[in-house]
């Protein structure tokens, strides 16, 4: 499994998010780095739980953001965030694959999803707002 890595597509022009993104896809690519060598399951679903935990700050920060500004694809946006928050949970719980299939399903899963989801959601989200604080 070849880490994710960032590419200059996953801009969203904002360099606060954008940093904070790359920490998103750091912490992906360090759980399924545990996975992959075969860490103690307890590592293991820390770096899950670590992951899903930033996931969901940084979502609810950018929910946050959405009501404060009035954003006009607030329910679109969060139920792609739902989405993603749903499939990280099966990932977490499935116990009859390898340690190599789940890594490879979080890689793949979160890096497709990035993909779109920066592109389009956060790209025009950030788009809309301007230059803003982003803490």
């Amino acid at each position: 499994m070849a880490p994710i890595e960032w590419i200059p597509e996953f801009s969203v022009g904002n360099p606060s998010v954008d940093h904070e993104h790359q920490e998103l896809i750091e912490l992906v690519n360090q759980t399924a780095g545990a996975l992959l060598a075969g860490h103690p399951e307890a590592e293991v679903q820390s770096g899950f739980g670590d992951l899903l935990c930033a996931i969901t700050a940084h979502f609810a920060l950018e929910e946050q953001q959405m009501r404060a500004y009035g954003y006009d694809q607030r329910t679109q946006h969060k139920e792609d965030h739902e989405r993603l928050l749903d499939e990280l949970r099966d990932l977490m719980d499935v116990d009859d694959a390898s340690p190599d299939q789940t890594a490879e399903r979080l890689a793949k899963t979160l890096e497709a999803w990035f993909v779109n989801h920066f592109k389009t959601h956060d790209a025009r989200l950030h788009q809309r707002l301007g230059p803003h604080p982003h803490p």
